[in-house]
């Protein structure tokens, strides 16, 4: 009896058992550094395709384009920004110089920019306006900078990656924050290169010294995270459908075909749709897609924007699988947006807030079958419902396959589940499944391989008084910061679509 009381008295004292640790999980694999994780947790951002494309009905500038030719007849930078709020979106990441080389921003280094076009009889700046509508408007802004350039008359010269380098000082010293910096892999080919209508082809591996630009990078914005086909903080998915792969790993190791340095536009990327569970980095999939069929503004597209269904159902496949959504949404020659290309924004975002206003899971009662160190108070089964993706559920360490049952006092009716691993501790999880009640037996309604920082399921409504979700094979303990339930006003009928959409 004196050692029955003198337990109770430990675990009063302590709130775990002898033995048994209530120290937080060691760190499995690759892990995020703070700024992959901010954007993680954004999950939706779009970009601004704007240029002299817009003008001349072009998808790609050859450079020889004049810069008479960008002159927007009603730019609206807070039109635009309002829109893409409305839509959910986090933040703006705008083409402050595409492959034409024509620079949004009176840039010092070059001529061919908005300086020497009739808008804003040539005092104008798109990056200062739509940088501040952002922040008008509660949203991150970001920029893409082309590495390649079909007007500079030093592209493919040292001189060059000089030229590219200021101007991305320009760019990150001179607009507020920035989230991103968005690094494209078309580099090199034909153009007009100051005058000289010729092709130049460079060595992607060697030419750019990409560790330089990225120390530019860290140093003028440490927050921002870098984009390209091997990161180093986000990659590319490898299609532009707006679908990442089932799973969908954040680790990654981008590789080329003939085991030469991977560099941007040179690796498999096709292997960046899954990545690789055991791959060498925390490297994310970003999923960038258009709204329309073209990136930039074609009037003959007006009538080809997708639906907010649409892009309800590409965001269950790729913020849902793990990665991030970036939708495009282009301006067009007036410099706004379509009212079209709104309109289903505007769809868009109320959809998102309709299918997740409610998370039914909050109410409650969650009982696990293990928790980690007896500790309730950090660890218990509640954490999975406090709304709070710092805080999680975790197990012992010899205990990998846990389950966690959620138990209602009335019976509800759900179509969606919503899972998030503490990815902070890395991506533990490899295979889970989850049941529901019915009928006096566990019936399971979905199972699926890795978690990650978010992973969706979307079917037919159930309607129960309990689920359960199981971890089915984890190579160390598992850490789950949610598992919430939600019910859209108007649930599918079929299947979302699938990756070929």
């Amino acid at each position: 009896m004196r050692h029955l009381l003198a337990l109770l008295a430990i675990v009063a004292a302590t709130g775990s058992l002898p033995g048994r640790t209530s120290a937080p999980p060691k760190p499995y694999g690759p892990l995020p550094a703070e700024r992959q994780v901010k954007l993680q947790e954004m999950e939706l951002y779009g970009f601004l395709h704007f240029t002299v494309n817009t003008f001349t009905d072009r998808e790609w500038g050859y450079g020889d384009e004049q810069e008479s030719v960008f002159q927007p007849s009603d730019f609206d930078a807070d039109q635009i920004a309002a829109a893409f709020k409305a839509g959910g979106l986090g933040g703006i990441i705008l083409t402050c110089k595409h492959h034409d080389g024509f620079c949004l921003w009176p840039s010092r280094y070059t001529e061919h920019s908005v300086k020497n076009s009739p808008w804003r009889g040539g005092k104008g700046d798109v990056v200062r306006e739509i940088s501040a509508a952002c922040r008008r408007h509660g949203l991150k802004f970001g920029v893409y900078l082309s590495p390649w350039d079909r007007n500079h008359k030093d592209y493919g010269k040292p001189e060059y990656i000089t030229y590219y380098r200021n101007q991305l000082r320009e760019l990150l010293t001179g607009y507020g924050p920035v989230f991103t910096v968005w690094l494209d892999g078309a580099n090199g080919g034909d153009g007009f290169y100051g005058g000289a209508r010729e092709r130049r082809n460079i060595d992607r591996a060697t030419y750019y010294d990409w560790p330089g630009t990225w120390e530019v990078i860290r140093k003028l914005q440490p927050g921002a995270s870098i984009f390209s086909d091997v990161g180093p903080d986000t990659r590319w998915v490898g299609n532009e459908r707006g679908y990442a792969g089932d799973p969908c790993w954040a680790t990654y190791s981008p590789r080329t075909a003939d085991g030469t340095n991977p560099v941007p536009g040179s690796t498999v990327y096709k292997e960046g749709i899954n990545g690789h569970r055991d791959g060498k980095f925390w490297l994310p999939a970003e999923v960038d897609f258009s709204i329309r069929p073209g990136w930039f503004y074609h009037p003959g597209e007006d009538l080809k924007v997708r639906t907010p269904e649409d892009l309800l159902d590409h965001y269950f496949i790729s913020v849902g699988r793990g990665a991030t959504m970036n939708l495009n949404v282009p301006p067009d020659r007036r410099g706004r947006l379509h009212e079209n290309d709104v309109r289903s924004l505007d769809g868009f975002g109320k959809l998102l807030r309709a299918a997740f206003g409610t998370d039914l899971a909050r109410g409650a009662k969650a009982v696990a079958s293990n928790v980690r160190g007896g500790d309730a108070r950090a660890f218990g089964a509640s954490r999975l419902l406090d709304s709070n993706r710092e805080t999680y559920w975790a197990t012992d360490d010899g205990v990998l396959t846990p389950e966690i049952v959620l138990e209602f006092a009335q019976p509800v009716t759900f179509n969606i589940a919503r899972l998030r691993e503490a990815i902070r501790l890395g991506q533990r999880v490899d295979d889970w499944a989850l049941e529901a009640w019915q009928n006096n037996a566990w019936t399971e309604f979905a199972k699926g391989t890795a978690i990650g920082a978010c992973r969706l399921v979307r079917g037919k409504p159930i309607t129960t008084t309990r689920v359960r979700l199981r971890i089915t094979r984890s190579p160390v303990c598992p850490a789950i910061a949610e598992l919430g339930l939600f019910l859209e006003a108007s649930p599918p009928r079929e299947p979302a679509i699938g990756h070929d959409s």
